[in-house]
């Protein structure tokens, strides 16, 4: 065969073989691609403001959670990258002289691909050579179709079962799914201070509606005790202590506007709109605490056993994963400990008439090799060994501290629940009764046999237990809430 007609086949040989491994990925089609839903646009209105919509609203635009989900991304990106070490692998040579006494010169193309077992690789190649080559390179020769070869490798001892390759597609893949764990685990703490935030919010929103009627009480008071104090009915002394009460009143108003706006900016950094700005929420949007869902019995609550409670936490989830992957690196140290002994094997075949090279060329040649190799020593490998055993032995005690502050966080949660919901029935009562104090002392007051300053003190009385009342229904709202984050109610937390 003419030499430019075997190179000119060999090259759109190589030409071919570089448009597969350069062309690019194909697009993908629209139906391909998942549809990403418009985040919840809070509406700024008039009405009251659910702890489902903070819930839905934090959950979908909080920054926390979204940088969470780029992580899990950036964990799939590295498991991808890992599977690369396995991709197919085309290489292309070209040898020629331009001058000298020999002419001799080949091309070759030649795949490989490594598998997973045995450490093993395989591959495929075709050389053909044309002119003349000196006696020491007289393994260029080919028939004048070129030469076909096929061949494998194989680990038989270090490498056989894991190497670094097959740890990092392993490991990036338990990564993957810790990175989709602390997804979770972001998720849930959020939604808890969302929720927390927002009674907090009702709350505050409460004492101020307290506040108010007590003040409004006293202003009132003031307009009828000016009248009277004009018309000689009742001493002056009377309206300067109401006056007293009004100063006392405002001051108690303006502390409790305070709180309430202070709750209103820390519910605002969890309630947001579609382009995730803040939306600080207004005294309209408050609800009516007594209409909302009452809270479920500690009883009930703690009917679900601890122990499956602790086993579904993500942190524990997440142990799991740690240790295998620990393990794994383990596996990996301790392999670096076995001695290297490689097999090959080779098949290859000259086609077409024969070459420069003579007879000796137009056969089929099986090849077998061993290769053996290992470090005496072996200190790099066995300190290795030694670091990851000492990893994994920490992780696993970690795993117990975690385990067991979880256990103790149920245990201190369900006994503040039911503490709560008991103070709350107390409160209730107890605003009861300072409501029919306060009834019977205006009514002595007004038939003349009470004093000013015990219904002052009566009406006081009644509104501390009426804000007693309310942070005993926060304490109870707030215990609620961490509960069902500690035992992942993802309904309750608007994650489902």
């Amino acid at each position: 065969m003419p030499r430019s007609l075997a190179f000119l086949r060999l090259g759109a040989l190589l030409g071919t073989a570089a448009a597969l491994a350069l062309a690019p990925l194909a697009p993908l089609a629209a139906q391909d691609i998942a549809p990403v839903g418009d985040p919840l646009d809070v509406a700024l209105k008039t009405g009251p403001l659910l702890p489902d919509e903070v819930l839905r609203s934090s959950a979908l635009t909080f920054p926390s959670i979204l940088e969470a989900f780029e992580r899990e991304a950036a964990a799939r990106s590295d498991q991808l990258s890992a599977d690369g070490a396995f991709d197919l692998m085309l290489k292309g040579e070209y040898y020629d002289r331009l001058t000298g006494f020999y002419s001799g010169g080949y091309g070759k193309v030649e795949a490989r691909q490594a598998l997973r077992p045995y450490g093993a690789e395989v591959f495929g190649s075709y050389r053909v050579s044309d002119g003349d080559f000196p006696t020491y390179e007289n393994y260029n020769y080919t028939n004048a179709l070129g030469e076909a070869k096929v061949g494998a490798l194989f680990s038989l001892l270090r490498n056989r079962d894991i190497d670094s390759r097959r740890f990092a597609i392993e490991d990036t893949r338990l990564a993957a799914s810790q990175a989709r764990l602390d997804v979770l685990l972001v998720q849930l703490n959020v939604q808890h201070e969302a929720l927390r935030a927002y009674w907090r919010w009702v709350g505050a929103g409460e004492e101020i509606r307290v506040f108010e009627e007590l003040l409004e009480i006293a202003e009132a008071r003031q307009i009828g005790l000016t009248r009277e104090v004009n018309e000689g009915a009742r001493a002056r002394i009377a309206l300067t202590e109401n006056e007293l009460n009004l100063l006392k009143r405002r001051a108690l108003l303006e502390e409790a506007k305070r709180n309430f706006a202070t709750a209103s900016n820390s519910l605002g950094y969890y309630l947001r709109g579609s382009d995730g700005q803040m939306v600080v929420p207004t005294r309209e949007m408050l609800p009516d605490l007594a209409r909302m869902k009452s809270i479920a019995p500690a009883e009930q609550l703690a009917a679900t056993p601890t122990s499956e409670i602790i086993q579904s936490r993500p942190e524990l989830q997440t142990f799991k994963l740690a240790l295998e992957r620990a393990n794994n690196k383990v596996a990996l140290r301790q392999n670096d400990l076995q001695p290297s002994l490689d097999a090959s094997v080779e098949l290859s075949r000259d086609f077409g008439q024969l070459g420069p090279g003579g007879p000796g060329f137009d056969s089929t040649d099986a090849v077998v090799g061993l290769t053996f190799s290992v470090p005496l020593q072996r200190r790099t490998a066995r300190g290795a060994v030694q670091r990851a055993e000492a990893e994994l032995r920490e992780t696993e005690l970690r795993q117990r501290r975690i385990a067991d502050q979880i256990t103790t966080e149920v245990g201190n949660i369900l006994a503040n629940l039911s503490a709560a919901l008991k103070l709350s029935d107390l409160a209730e009562a107890e605003v009861k009764q300072a409501n029919q104090m306060v009834q019977a002392e205006r009514t002595r007051f007004r038939l003349g046999a009470g004093e000013f300053f015990l219904v002052n003190a009566r009406e006081e009385t009644a509104a501390n237990a009426q804000v007693s009342a309310i942070r005993a229904e926060l304490a109870g709202r707030l215990a609620e809430a961490s509960y069902n984050a500690a035992t992942m109610n993802l309904r309750a937390l608007g994650l489902e």
